[in-house]
């Protein structure tokens, strides 16, 4: 079998202008960069505002396994199968990080015969918008430093900054720093950090913006400490908002890309599901609707995490309404969580148990799935349960899944072939999907703004995560009466917790029962609009895997790249 880059370079793709005019575009709606990559310009929203909004579908996933379940295949997948029933759509992911396309999971433009082209391109630097997000966060925190050298009329304590430099490479040496050595000339020497580039607030902010002035009010909101007497200190009080803004004007126009099927993507913006909110941006997706009659977007990891921040974060500030959720599954991993087979990071897996039919370990493994199926239900809409098959998945087993999902009350569950066969392989998911966006849409949110953020934090733990409830650590009550004294109470929440395992321990797999989530910390995204509680050690800055993603990587004879995945 082909490589997914050898399939991508094998591919012929087409101007992306003729992609732009497919969707209505005119040729100065679109900024080129290249043949086959361009910006879309936002005036193109007051163009189509009288344009009644597309069905809007949301993928996510069952809790992820090191083997992967295939989510952006199969974002892909459904945009280019729904395509080809007759249905106009767009499809809208993020943009990947270069720490992960270097570190463990190599790329991630979809695989197999349901990918975004150019691959290379998607992967690697695309416009240039995670380098200007890295710009400005980093203008930001040198502006801190040279006002604190410069006689701190702001009066702010160094002990309490908040901000960390970034770099869009995993390099855990710089989690813990010191900055400012070698004498007074230097600036002056505090602790400080590096976050990669996608966990930074301004890209949180990029995608969770909806306009240039949005933007600039957005920036200038954020806080980065607090002055000697605990008020707050923002980038506006540090008059760096405005630059700020100036390196990020391009950077929020949405990026145009093509499947391998020709059909149009939009690839914007890239915050972590796990610190930040996990989905791509906004203003992609607000373009996306006006200019299509369905719009599938995924948001990160599970249903647990990027979903929940899908509909309680990214959908309450930008208005859109969701018809349906997809839950991606894999038989694979659904025996895992039923305990048929272990994955050792660095040990690798038991290929034999994992293959080998075992009925009992899906059907307990299945225990996951069913609580994704019910999170989706508690917002008010239909879900579809996707299955991502592989060569030794067994009828049983799929019929299995297929059983349990429509108990937990999905409204289908199929199987996917995008990886194989493209959209063909998908056209069963697609008509799903069509049957569940015209079902009764009770969309809600699950919490109201004006609860108290215990409140709202206990909502989450016990109805997405199914706690019993919830423990404060003593930073974590310091932070919430100091947020609560600063006006930040009436923020969503945007809960910062492991992916591997629906509770807050990576260990537990399947449907965690009989236990409480321990809060040790909450940190606040003011310009991006949220709090984000902190449930056990989250790393903002990974590190390099013993071989990492990147040995592979290289360029042949004739300039072509090789090994990107």
């Amino acid at each position: 079998m082909k490589s997914d880059i050898e399939i991508a370079q094998e591919a012929k793709m087409k101007p992306i202008i003729e992609i732009a005019e497919s969707m209505g575009l005119r040729e100065d709606d679109i900024e080129l960069y290249g043949k086959y990559k361009a910006k879309v310009k936002l005036e193109v929203l007051d163009r189509f505002k009288d344009k009644s909004n597309a069905k809007y579908v949301d993928v996510t996933a069952i809790t992820p396994t090191p083997l992967g379940e295939g989510k952006t295949v199969t974002t892909i997948g459904l945009g280019m199968s729904l395509n080809s029933i007759g249905k106009k759509t767009v499809t809208c992911i993020r943009q990947p990080s270069l720490g992960p396309v270097f570190g463990i999971k190599g790329g991630a433009a979809g695989g197999g015969y349901s990918q975004v082209l150019p691959m290379e391109d998607f992967n690697l630097h695309l416009t240039g918008d995670v380098h200007a997000v890295g710009a400005a966060n980093n203008l930001l925190a040198a502006f801190i430093d040279a006002h604190i050298m410069h006689g701190n009329e702001l009066n702010i304590d160094p002990y309490s900054i908040t901000l960390n430099r970034v770099v869009d490479i995993n390099d855990r040496v710089l989690r813990n720093i010191i900055v400012g050595l070698g004498g007074k000339p230097n600036g002056y020497p505090r602790e400080a950090g590096y976050d990669i580039t996608v966990a930074s607030e301004v890209m949180a902010i990029l995608a969770l913006t909806t306009s240039l002035k949005d933007l600039r009010q957005k920036l200038a909101k954020m806080v980065i400490g607090t002055t000697n007497d605990g008020k707050p200190v923002t980038a506006e009080d540090l008059r760096c908002a405005g630059a700020m803004t100036v390196l990020l004007k391009d950077a929020i126009k949405p990026n145009l890309l093509q499947t391998i099927e020709h059909n149009p993507c939009f690839v914007h913006a890239g915050p972590f599901a796990n610190i930040a909110h996990g989905n791509n941006s906004i203003l992609a997706d607000m373009i996306a609707c006006k200019l299509a009659d369905y719009v599938v977007t995924e948001s990160g990891f599970g249903a647990d995490l990027g979903a929940e921040k899908f509909m309680d974060i990214k959908c309450r500030y930008s208005g859109l309404v969701p018809s349906a959720a997809v839950i991606v599954a894999t038989v694979r991993a659904l025996k895992m969580h039923g305990g048929g087979f272990e994955f050792i990071p660095g040990k690798g897996v038991d290929k034999a148990k994992m293959e080998a039919k075992n009925i009992e370990a899906v059907k307990k493994g299945c225990e996951n799935l069913t609580k994704m199926v019910e999170n989706i239900r508690i917002f008010g809409i239909p879900a579809v349960v996707s299955i991502n098959t592989f060569n030794s998945d067994y009828k049983e087993e799929i019929e299995t899944i297929k059983e349990m999902a429509i108990a937990a009350g999905a409204v289908d569950c199929v199987i996917s072939e995008v990886w194989a066969k493209g959209s063909a392989g998908g056209q069963d998911l697609a008509n799903a999907v069509v049957k569940a966006c015209e079902k009764p849409n009770g969309f809600k949110f699950l919490y109201p703004l004006e609860a108290t953020i215990k409140e709202k934090i206990e909502i989450i733990a016990t109805k997405i995560y199914g706690a019993d409830g919830v423990d404060y650590l003593p930073k974590a009550e310091e932070k919430i009466t100091l947020y609560t004294k600063q006006g930040f109470d009436k923020l969503p929440i945007c809960m910062a917790k492991t992916h591997l395992s629906l509770s807050h321990d990576p260990n537990i797999k399947g449907r965690p029962r009989n236990y409480r989530i321990p809060i040790r910390d909450i940190r606040a995204s003011i310009g991006a609009g949220f709090l984000y509680p902190l449930l056990g050690e989250m790393r903002t800055m990974p590190g390099l895997p013993k071989v990492p993603a990147g040995t592979k990587v290289d360029i042949d004879e004739n300039g072509n790249i090789v090994g990107l995945f």
